[in-house]
């Protein structure tokens, strides 16, 4: 397979394209004189080949160059082999292997290997010096030169055949941490090792078995490295999951000791969330057994419902891992209070939430806290449940970490990449706050290919590093980050990828755990509404090649939203003269053809109930400047209008850019007056201030807003029920008089 762009920093490396080594020591002290023209200073392997000349090893070619992409031939091996192990070629015997005459320059290397019983030959009594050797027999000659007892280890490699004589070698070399693939998944047993690849594992496996090479750091290093894997803004999409699974798996093999860490919204999305309520997700997220979990905004989404954030507990409650949050007040609502324990510990408990967690890896401590953004309070419906000052709270659990002497920690948040300022976000995060190694965040579903490294604080003077990841959106990659730490606990270096979720095999019992759930969603995906879309319904965005959102401008889709909200609120008050709906609660498009259950579900995925707000013309023209705030830049809180026409221009001052607002009245459109009240149907989530709309938050708590409780995808399945051919148009009802 392939996988995303990789970085590599400071001291941890890979090999060249045909790695051997996965991660190992890098020796401190070179000799000044020791050059080769071909290996740079800041090559990856600089060192570790002078280290081998300065010992005597290794030596280059007649122009001098040491050939790092050259292929080892067998000869050339076991003149390395011989010279590293200080063995005595003097009193070799010869004649064993027909092709390798006495007078040949390596033949002492090569009899006393066959002495020492470190080689046998190609079994026809010849030893083919200058065949090239290939990376099984390179794996089988350091094994057995070393004598190093064989080892069991799980194999992610899908090319060795089962039974090879080349397997328990490569076993035992992958369980010590002195082997990798050439991909996760292959090994490439028959092609040849090349010399700079050599010449790096030769060197670490004597840091580790032998006494030739002198240690790094005189062999009294401290440092320390801390693998994880990450995912974030899963939201519900399960198809790959049993790829997932996989993924895991084969970083695991690799990597036993590795962190699984999820950044939170996991809830909403598809119709695997309206289905399970998160039940589905979680029954995987226990296969791969996850370690820690933080919250995001999408986990509240429920709030609102009848059934407030049972459903969040139940899936606190059913985890197998525990959660860290360290900025969220759940003290206040009945469903989660009794899961919160608002302390550091040691020791979790799966199920259970705390402010802070210390992971003991590899005899290390390690200490993990929570963020989730405070903007949920505006885009989610988090009801009682609060939420704290970002900044304070993770300099609190910093703070309180260091007084325990652990000097290794991790922040997960879902607080985004560089999402809005004016909230929080990572960046943020590491400038503020001291002390931060690393941030595994979500919420911006950002792609970090690289890892982003922070090493200046919010005056832009030097700082300790902080190490950013974030793993994308809907399951589509594994993140992974290798970490290196001194004995002072600051970054010396890092490692970070994505993998590609979708080129994996898929886990067998996962797929089978997975047909239970999908056979359910296809059942409802497929029932048809009674309506008929004409031509498709897109959900643009900007991000698709198009200046058109529905985030910043009007569409069919969210004009036959609008209308259908109209219709219901006027069956329970015909005084009701306009509905909004936030672009941000439009998830996605409908084809053409039937409209099925599925499609409305995904487009309208958050269980929001109808609501009615009592609000002046004033108000109103408040609440649509708030709408049209960052055009014609995306904004969530764009509204969509029906029986409603207003125009604004985005080149005018923010909250003086609505230009006029009319009604439907009758047959007529009228001229909304500043001083008259009207009724305006929306969902509840808007009409309690979602989207960041305090003029209908104040109007919710001065008692305007009532709650219909009909359900906003019900609501619009019977609307184009009843419309049976649906064929909505771009009306003109919302105009950027600016374009």
């Amino acid at each position: 397979m392939s996988n995303k762009k990789e970085t590599r920093n400071k001291v941890l490396v890979s090999s060249l394209g045909a790695a051997l080594a996965a991660s190992a020591l890098v020796p401190t002290a070179v000799a000044a004189d020791s050059s080769f023209p071909d290996v740079s200073e800041g090559h990856q392997y600089y060192e570790v080949i002078h280290q081998l000349k300065d010992a005597g090893v290794v030596n280059g070619y007649e122009d001098g160059e040491f050939k790092m992409f050259t292929s080892m031939t067998r000869a050339e091996a076991s003149k390395m082999i011989v010279k590293i192990l200080d063995l005595d070629t003097d009193d070799s015997t010869g004649g064993q292997f027909s092709d390798v005459p006495d007078s040949a320059w390596y033949a002492k290397y090569v009899n006393t290997l066959y002495d020492e019983g470190y080689i046998s030959g190609m079994g026809d009594g010849t030893f083919d010096p200058n065949k090239q050797m290939t990376r099984a027999e390179f794996a089988q000659l350091i094994v057995n030169s070393y004598e190093i007892e064989n080892e069991e280890a799980d194999l992610p490699f899908g090319d060795l055949r089962d039974g090879a004589w080349y397997e328990p070698a490569i076993e035992t070399l992958y369980a010590n941490g002195l082997i990798n693939g050439l991909t996760p998944i292959t090994f490439g047993p028959e092609q040849d090792v090349k010399r700079g690849d050599f010449a790096w594992l030769l060197a670490n496996t004597d840091y580790k078995f032998g006494d030739k090479l002198p240690k790094p750091d005189g062999g009294e290093s401290e440092s320390y490295e801390l693998s994880l894997m990450h995912t974030n803004d899963t939201h519900a999409n399960l198809d790959d999951v049993a790829r997932r699974v996989t993924a895991v798996e084969n970083v695991r093999a690799e990597k036993p000791n590795a962190l699984l860490l999820d950044a939170g919204d996991v809830f909403s999305g598809t119709l695997y969330f309206n289905e399970f309520l998160g039940q589905a997700d979680l029954e995987f997220m226990n296969l791969m057994e996850y370690d820690l979990m933080t919250f995001g905004n999408h986990e509240f989404d429920l709030g609102s419902s009848p059934d407030g954030h049972k459903a969040l507990a139940d899936f606190v409650t059913a985890s197998k891992f525990p959660y860290v949050s360290s900025n969220v007040d759940f003290s206040q609502d009945s469903n989660m209070k009794d899961l919160f324990n608002d302390e550091m510990t040691d020791s979790p408990e799966d199920g259970q939430i705390y402010n802070s967690v210390i992971e003991e890896i590899d005899g290390e401590k390690v200490g993990v806290f929570g963020l989730t953004t405070a903007e949920t309070a505006d885009i989610s419906s988090p009801e009682d449940i609060t939420f704290e000052d970002y900044i304070e709270a993770a300099e609190e659990q910093v703070a309180s970490f260091e007084k325990e002497g652990i000097d290794k920690i991790v922040g997960l948040t879902h607080i985004g990449y560089d999402d809005n300022p004016n909230y929080d976000n990572d960046l943020l995060l590491a400038e503020h706050v001291e002390g931060i190694d690393v941030i595994v965040g979500g919420h911006s579903h950002t792609s970090l290919d690289e890892p982003t490294e922070v090493s200046e604080n919010k005056d832009g003077e030097e700082k300790d590093p902080t190490v950013i990841v974030q793993a994308s959106q809907y399951g589509s990659d594994l993140g992974t980050l290798d970490v290196e730490f001194d004995e002072n606990g600051v970054v010396t270096g890092f490692s970070g990828e994505l993998l590609e979720v979708s080129e994996f095999e898929e886990n067998p019992e996962a797929a089978e755990m997975l047909e239970e759930y999908s056979s359910q969603i296809e059942k409802v995906e497929n029932e048809e509404s009674g309506g008929v879309a004409v031509t498709e319904l897109p959900n643009p965005r900007t991000g698709e090649g198009s200046d058109v959102s529905v985030r910043n401008s009007e569409t069919k889709l969210g004009n036959l939203i609008t209308d259908g909200m109209l219709d219901k609120a006027k069956e329970y008050d015909e005084n009701v003269i306009a509905a909004f709906q936030n672009g941000g609660g439009i998830r996605t498009s409908i084809d053409q053809g039937p409209i099925t259950i599925g499609e409305i579900l995904e487009v309208m995925p958050f269980g929001n109930t109808l609501a009615t707000m009592e609000l002046t013309g004033a108000e109103i023209k408040q609440a649509l400047e708030h709408s049209v705030s960052e055009a014609p830049s995306e904004n969530g809180g764009f509204l969509h209008v029906s029986g409603m026409e207003f125009t604004y221009s985005s080149s005018e001052e923010s909250g003086n850019r609505v230009q006029s607002v009319e009604f439907k009245k009758g047959e007529d459109m009228v001229a909304l007056e500043d001083e008259e009240e009207y009724l305006i149907a929306t969902n509840a989530f808007t009409a309690k201030g979602g989207d960041g709309f305090d003029v209908f938050a104040a109007a919710y708590d001065e008692g305007r807003v009532t709650d219909l409780g009909s359900s906003d995808w019900e609501n619009f399945r019977d609307y184009v029920a009843e419309l049976g051919e649906v064929d909505p148009e771009i009306e003109g009802r919302i105009v950027d008089e600016a374009k």
